[in-house]
């Protein structure tokens, strides 16, 4: 990817490391576009439920995934229903497959190099783009790049109360045994598999608040750009 001259921030990590939260908040403090990467795959995961398709049929996954080159609305992104752990480990399955990944990478870079208006406020300042693979495959060029992680009891115990509070009927052992497979993959997968790059900035947010995480990564930008 070329050197784009708006700046990109890339963020890394595990599921329920508080990545997510971070990056939404950084997005609010620096006036950034912010894209979580991992809905799109979320989408192609509950789209392969809604139509019937199996999960493990590589080349129907890879058709649905081709699909949202001309029909994804950054809307659809916002449907609650990818909030869901079904949607995750679906996500998590299908994101194996190669011809997924490529699928997406174009709109991944696109969003990266001309990040959209921010509703309410106009031009953005930047792009900060959250995923797995984001500073080693999407945006290895980016300006700054921080993967995070935590505890793997730690981050099954945020997942386990943030269904429960949802009302979602779930076990603390489901969550766990779903997380230690997600993560599995996640990082063994043969295409852009989860690890931090070489120049990333690592935070591991298993014994922090939210504001010392934030804290952290803000200090970690404003150092870089």
């Amino acid at each position: 990817m070329q050197q784009s001259s708006t700046p990109v921030i890339a963020i890394d990590g595990t599921a329920a490391s508080g990545k997510g939260t971070l990056c939404r908040r950084l997005g609010q403090t620096l006036g950034f576009a912010v894209l979580d990467t991992g809905k799109l795959y979320r989408l192609i995961g509950i789209r392969v439920l809604n139509t019937g398709i199996d999960p493990q049929d590589e080349d129907a996954v890879t058709q649905i995934a081709q699909g949202l080159q001309t029909s994804l609305s950054l809307d659809e992104l916002n449907d609650p229903q990818l909030q869901s752990d079904e949607a995750g480990t679906m996500a998590s399955i299908t994101g194996q497959y190669a011809g997924v990944r490529q699928a997406l990478l174009d709109f991944q870079r696109h969003f990266a190099a001309h990040p959209p208006e921010i509703a309410g406020i106009g031009a953005a300042k930047g792009a900060i783009l959250d995923g797995r693979d984001i500073g080693t495959v999407i945006a290895p060029d980016a300006d700054v790049k921080i993967f995070i992680t935590a505890d793997l009891q730690i981050r099954a115990k945020r997942r386990y109360k943030e269904l429960q509070s949802q009302g979602i009927p779930v076990t603390y052992d489901a969550v766990f045994e779903d997380m230690k497979a997600r993560d599995v993959r996640d990082s063994s997968r043969s295409s852009a598999p989860m690890l931090p790059a070489e120049d990333a900035h690592q935070i591991d947010t298993s014994d922090m608040t939210i504001d010392q995480a934030f804290d952290k990564a803000i200090s970690i930008i404003n150092d870089a750009l």
